[in-house]
This record gives C-alpha cells, structure tokens and sequence, in this order.
C-alpha cells in the first residue's frame, strides 16, 4: 500500500475510536443521569426516624402531663402554677388563706343524701374564686322544720371535740371541702324528732353572719335522732369517718 493509503486509513481508524469512546461517555453519563432520576434518594425516601421521634414525644408531652392549675388528689392544692390574671401574688397558700376567710361570693354549697346511706347528707363546698381562703373547722348546720320561723324545732349535730391546730381550714381556688352529716346514726325507727324536713348550712360559722345561711329540703320522712356531724375533709370518705367521731355539742 502506498504511503497515502496508509495516511488515509490510519485517520479513519482513530476518528472510529474517537467516536466510539464519545458515544460512551455520553451513554454512561446518560445512564448515570437516568439512574439519579429514576432512584429517590435516601433522605427523601425515608422519613427522618429522630424528627418522628421528636414530633410524637412533644405530642405525648403536652397531652399526658398534667395541668399545672389542676388540684391535686389530696388537697387541691395549685401551688406551682402561675396566678392568673389579676390574681394576688402568693394568694395560692396556706398563710393567706389563714388571714382571708372564705366570702359567701365565692362559695359553691350543695347539699346531698350520700350514696348508700338513707340517713347521711355530704355537704360540698367549692371555691370557685382564683384565691385561696379559709373556712372554719366545720359548717355551722341546724336541722329545722322549714315553718318554724322561730327555729323552736332546731336540732343541733354533735361535732368532734379536741379541735385544734391551723386557725382555719384551707380551702385552694378550685378546690372542694365536704361535711357529711348522719341525721339518724343509730338507725332507729322510734323516738325520732317529728318534723324535720330542712337542713340548713352556714360555710362558716366563724366568719359569715345568719343571714347567709343556705337551706335544702331534706323530704317530709327525714329521720332525725342524735345526729352528727364532721370537720371538713378533702374527700368524703375522710369527712364520714370525722363525723363519727363527732362527741360533743358546737
């Protein structure tokens, strides 16, 4: 072959290898390309595990932890949270309760038959103010005929003796104290004190005057002898087991 020949073919042969390693690369870089697209990445394939983790521990924080302005089981005590609007500083404790006896304003009174007892009442009462206050020991409570204007027919419950301790009984904002009264503790059936059908509450006798003592029926059959009455408690079944303890006269 003559030399121009050789020139000739030796230009062909390296401009077909030049062209094959573009056409390569261009497909390698192609798939590689195609490949990014088609496959999603780690990252947004799978949800972050320690941001999942986070969202429902906050969630379960807010949910199961407890209101800081809820009472507790045993006093109702909110000492802790923050007072409200317009709330006294240091109103949520016991010493300023001691000096701000409860007013009838702030009191919610209910009076009912105790569940499984036809001769016990539970006196309730409900601070429903942001403040704290005092109550005394126990209510002042009268069982009466609701005609007898005069309270000629009064009878008087006995209460525990032996008192003594704090100057009030604390009552925390939000909070209740009950009183439970058994009219007729020894069940009897005869010598009962005819007429007595109301059943009247003064919160506290130590502060509030006569006039705003609260009355609730009790029914024509109300069965009244010897009847007793507790200190106030922060659940009823303390306050029954104060009221038979009751052994002298207010």
């Amino acid at each position: 072959m003559n030399p121009k020949s050789l020139a000739a073919a030796a230009l062909f042969t390296l401009g077909a290898l030049t062209l094959t390693a573009c056409q390569s690369g261009t497909a390698a870089a192609g798939g590689a390309a195609a490949a990014a697209t088609s496959a999603p990445s780690s990252a947004s394939a799978q949800p972050t595990s320690s941001a999942q983790t986070l969202s429902s521990r906050s969630s379960t924080s807010r949910s199961s932890a407890p209101d800081s302005g809820t009472s507790d089981g045993a006093s109702g005590s909110t000492s802790g949270s923050s007072p409200a609007a317009g709330t006294p500083a240091g109103s949520d404790g016991d010493a300023y309760a001691y000096k701000h006896p409860c007013s009838p304003q702030q009191l919610s009174v209910q009076a009912s038959r105790r569940s499984g007892s036809s001769s016990q009442w539970v006196i309730a009462v409900r601070n429903t103010h942001t403040t704290s206050c005092g109550l005394s020991y126990y209510p002042l409570v009268s069982l009466d005929n609701s005609k007898a204007a005069d309270g000629s027919q009064a009878v008087t419950p006995l209460v525990p003796s032996g008192l003594g301790g704090p100057p009030a009984y604390v009552l925390d904002a939000g909070s209740t104290a009950y009183a439970v009264i058994d009219l007729d503790p020894t069940g009897a059936t005869t010598g009962t004190v005819a007429g007595i059908d109301q059943l009247n509450v003064l919160p506290d006798g130590d502060h509030m005057p006569d006039a705003d003592t609260l009355n609730f029926p009790l029914g024509s059959k109300a069965s009244v002898l010897k009847p007793k009455l507790g200190l106030y408690r922060s659940n009823v079944g303390d306050a029954v087991s104060s009221m038979e303890q009751a052994d002298t006269q207010p």
